[in-house]
This record gives structure tokens, C-alpha cells and sequence, in this order.
């Protein structure tokens, strides 16, 4: 197991530690599931302020299934360069991974904090019963996946679309910027949630989804560039209000490539669901994808120079495609805190 120094010194002071018991009660007996995920279930929350939270727990209930699981999501030992801190005579190495992977998730979200960004708000561990738990912030209009393409969700008009689009540019050149860069393996329409106000709040739910430097290449550009990319699809998804796959049109990118290219009006690209749009903002921002989703990974722009460029189309400042103030949930979370320790 895991010595209890270390793991104080990978979690972000702030981050605080709750009680299973707090948690069950705030997501009414863990029978309040809004999705489940490859490996973990989504719970929506409220706290006895009335704040609401989603929280992650993971699918196993002991740690002999837990390696199990695991070995199968990885299929190879991650983060192999911290095995010393683990006791060959006290733990299963893949517990132990696993393990180290739970404090390692948690360490790399307390450090992102922006305000579109699902922000990580504690966690969970305790043996009895088995339980490793992560707890956000709750958005609760949805995903941008649902209001683009499903009918009964909210239609988003030009001006909240392009409010969202700022939203993930200035929380993604913010992510960029952190050393090291997190990884957004699940970036997409999927992953990106909907505050009351329709701000955008990018979400990292997924338990493990820690890759190593080998998975990525040493250099951090390959990442960023990754992100750039999945940026420039989303945006493309934003104004196309089509579907990242189907199987009438194929991939998203592919169909788009007669308009981008300028073989097709790009006003026939445009939702046909949004009113007239200006043909500049319109124009200027296809050029914003195009570099986005250059073949060439070198040739693509840093995220703060796709998040200025917008900023001159839009208008949009940081402050305005932030959410409403929320409210003081953290007061709440260090009353559980201090209870649990």
C-alpha cells in the first residue's frame, strides 16, 4: 500500500478528503446514476447546502477485482517509474499501480482550476468497503454533444455557441500552459458540459486515463498539437451542428473538407437550424480550423494563439465566457473534510 507521505505530497493542499458515509447521503444511497463510463459510474449529488456535485466511483468493490479491472483497462504496468514507492510484501503490484494512478489523477486535476474547467472538489478513499472516489463540480445543463444534436435538449443560437467556443479556448490555452500540460485523451462534444447560464465546463470524469511520456513521445508539442487538434473538430462541430461521425457522411472532418477547402459556399456548411450568421465571423473562424486540424502537427498553432486569434473574431473576453458565479460550495466541503479526519 501506498505510504501516507507520499500520497499527502501528491494531493494538492485544498483538495480535501470525504467521508464515503457524506457522499452517500448526498447522492441518495448512491442510487441517483446520471451515466456510466468504461470504468467508473457518474452519481449527481447535493449537498446539505443545496450545492450539487457529480462524483465518480469507480465499477470494483475490492481491491483483488480492482487489479483485475485495471490490468484489463491498461493492459500494461503504468507509471512504473514510481514503483519504489510501493512495498513488494504489502501490496499486489498492480494495486499498487492502480493505486498510485488514483493520487496521480488527483494531483493533475487540482492543478488546472479555471473556471470552465469541471473542477476537481475532493475525493475518496477507504478500504471498507473498497471505494475511490472522485468529486466535481455538477453542471447541470447537460453536454454540448446533447444540445447540438439531440432535439429535446436546449438549441443553442449563434452567440451562446460562440460563448461556449471561447470558454474551452481560454480554459484550453490555460491547461497548455501548466507544466506539465495535462493530457485530454476524451476530448470532445461529449466531455463538455453546460452550466445554467450555457458556459462551457470541460470535464476530465474518466478514472484512469494517465498516459506516460511514451504513449506521447517526449516532446510536449505532440500534446498540445493533439489538443489543437480535437479543438479545431469541436469548433467544427460547433458551427456545422453535424455529428463528429455518422454513418450517411462519414467522419466530421472528411465531409467538411469540400467547404474548408473553398470547392463549396462555406454558408452551406453552417447549422441550417441558426439564424443568418456573418459571413466574416463566419469565414474567419473556418480559417481558425483549418489550422487547427493541419495534417502537419508542427504547422498547427499553441492553444493561446487559436485562443487570441478567436478573441479578435468574437470579442469575447475571458470574463464573459466564464459561468455565473456559483455558490460557496467550498465551505461546505471543509466542514466534511474536517469531520473526516
Amino acid at each position: 500500500m501506498l505510504r501516507s507521505d507520499v500520497t499527502r505530497e501528491w494531493v494538492k493542499e485544498g483538495v480535501p478528503a470525504l467521508r464515503r458515509s457524506e457522499l452517500e447521503t448526498a447522492c441518495e444511497d448512491f442510487s441517483n446514476i446520471i451515466d456510466s463510463l468504461s470504468n467508473c459510474k457518474l452519481y449527481k449529488g447535493t449537498l446539505s447546502s443545496g450545492v450539487e456535485i457529480a462524483v465518480t466511483s469507480a465499477i470494483v468493490t475490492s481491491a483483488k477485482d480492482w487489479s483485475v479491472q485495471d490490468e484489463a483497462h491498461f493492459r500494461k504496468k503504468v507509471l512504473c517509474r514510481f514503483s519504489s514507492f510501493a512495498s513488494d510484501n504489502s501490496c499486489n503490484q498492480y494495486f499498487c499501480s492502480n493505486n498510485i494512478n488514483f493520487w496521480f489523477q488527483i494531483s493533475e486535476l487540482s492543478k488546472v482550476n479555471h473556471k470552465n474547467f469541471m473542477n476537481l472538489l475532493g475525493h475518496c478513499e477507504e478500504d471498507v468497503p473498497f471505494t475511490r472516489m472522485m468529486v466535481f463540480e455538477y453542471a447541470p445543463s447537460g453536454t454540448l454533444f446533447e444540445h447540438l444534436h439531440i432535439k429535446e435538449a436546449e438549441h443553442l443560437n449563434w452567440t451562446a455557441r460562440l460563448r461556449i467556443a471561447m470558454g474551452l479556448a481560454y480554459c484550453l490555452e490555460h491547461m497548455m500552459q501548466l507544466n506539465p500540460p495535462p493530457i485530454l485523451r476524451n476530448l470532445n462534444s461529449s466531455s463538455i458540459y453546460l452550466t445554467e447560464d450555457n458556459a462551457a465546463k470541460i470535464s476530465d470524469l474518466e478514472f484512469w486515463n494517465v498516459e506516460t511520456e511514451a504513449d506521447w513521445g517526449s516532446s510536449e508539442i505532440t500534446k498540445e498539437s493533439s489538443t489543437v487538434y480535437k479543438f479545431g473538430i469541436i469548433l467544427l462541430e460547433i458551427i456545422s451542428g453535424r455529428l463528429p461521425y455518422s454513418e450517411d457522411d462519414g467522419l466530421l472532418v472528411l465531409w467538411a473538407r469540400s467547404y474548408l477547402s473553398g470547392k463549396r459556399p462555406i454558408k452551406d456548411m453552417v447549422d441550417a437550424t441558426l439564424d443568418p450568421v456573418p459571413d466574416e465571423g463566419i469565414n474567419a473562424l473556418v480559417e481558425v480550423i483549418q489550422s487547427c486540424i493541419n495534417e502537419d502537427p508542427n504547422e498547427r498553432p499553441t492553444m493561446k494563439e487559436v485562443a487570441d486569434r478567436m478573441m479578435l473574431i468574437t470579442a469575447i473576453p475571458p470574463e464573459e465566457a466564464s459561468p455565473k458565479l456559483s455558490p460557496l460550495w467550498w465551505a461546505e466541503l471543509q466542514i466534511i473534510s474536517s469531520e473526516a479526519t
